[in-house]
């Protein structure tokens, strides 16, 4: 007969202390979407908590249904959050694992080149001058080309590899692989897990991104991508208040208002990336402790 275990008060006050954590962790969340379903007129009011007291979908009705090129914005930041996710992660592997290598005779050099980047930055206006000398303006690689390598994801990854064993590489050497065949064979299955963690970063940050296309992209409405549209609406979104006369005047209030939009944008702009974290998240803690320890 298998015992039943006993519950202290131990069990029981740690019970508590982890749902005032996740309380508080949905609370933010739980709030922004009770107010983005809310009825905006009684959302002036306030008092709205996790749930809608006036529930009604105007305000999303009123960003999908007043911006056509929407959807096609939504496909555009899909777009560049896939080529950006995978172009980043390979060129940024490659570079960390040619700067992991112990018999790189540069490998300093580069190494601190990068972290140098970390700290020193040329400014906004050289890069615009930079990207506009090399043509990218309103062209599609404006998203790809100036987020392809980054510093910190590099560094995370040669951290990660230095942990993998120099014997894998000299045995496959050995057996006659050449550095192609043991980067792609040996070392990217051992770093699956910092490849994933990295490629959340590099993913939020496309996905999240909308400042690129206020300045290298807008000029071309096909390249407009969803944070960016959202940006647009929420700056074009006004209350106002008007009066209806058809016979007698009636005092009309609009069904959104800048609060109730923010938090509709907020909720549309945040799901797609949460939709994709729980597939990440096993990796995620992994990639960051060994990428972190050095043996």
């Amino acid at each position: 007969m298998m015992k039943t275990r006993k519950i202290t008060v131990f069990d029981i006050v740690l019970l508590i202390m982890m749902l005032g954590v996740i309380i508080v962790t949905l609370y933010p969340f739980l709030n922004i979407l009770a107010i983005s379903l809310n009825n905006a007129t009684d959302t002036a009011r306030g008092g709205i908590h996790i749930l809608p007291r006036d529930f009604t979908i105007a305000n999303y009705t009123e960003i999908f249904g007043g911006n056509a090129n929407l959807l096609s914005a939504f496909g555009m930041s899909v777009l560049r959050t896939v080529v950006g996710t995978i172009t980043g992660i390979i060129a940024s592997t490659m570079l960390a694992y040619t700067i992991s290598r112990r018999d790189f005779v540069f490998n300093r050099p580069i190494s601190f080149i990068l972290v140098i980047t970390m700290f020193v930055s040329g400014g906004l206006i050289p890069e615009y001058m930079l990207i506009r000398d090399l043509g990218l303006m309103n062209n599609f690689m404006v998203y790809i080309l100036p987020m392809l390598l980054t510093a910190f994801n590099v560094i995370v990854i040669r951290s990660f590899m230095d942990n993998i064993p120099m014997a894998l590489t000299e045995s496959a050497k050995m057996d006659g692989a050449n550095d192609f065949t043991i980067f792609w064979r040996i070392i990217i299955p051992l770093c699956l897990p910092v490849i994933a963690t990295v490629s959340l970063f590099l993913a939020v940050g496309q996905w999240n991104n909308w400042f690129d296309t206020y300045l290298y992209a807008r000029g071309n409405s096909n390249l407009s991508t969803l944070q960016y549209e959202l940006m647009k609406i929420l700056d074009n979104t006004n209350v106002s208040q008007g009066a209806v006369t058809s016979g007698n005047a009636e005092f009309i209030a609009r069904q959104t208002n800048p609060q109730s939009i923010q938090m509709a944008i907020t909720i549309i702009a945040t799901v797609p990336i949460l939709l994709v974290y729980p597939f990440l998240q096993r990796y995620f803690v992994t990639g960051l402790t060994l990428g972190a320890v050095k043996s």
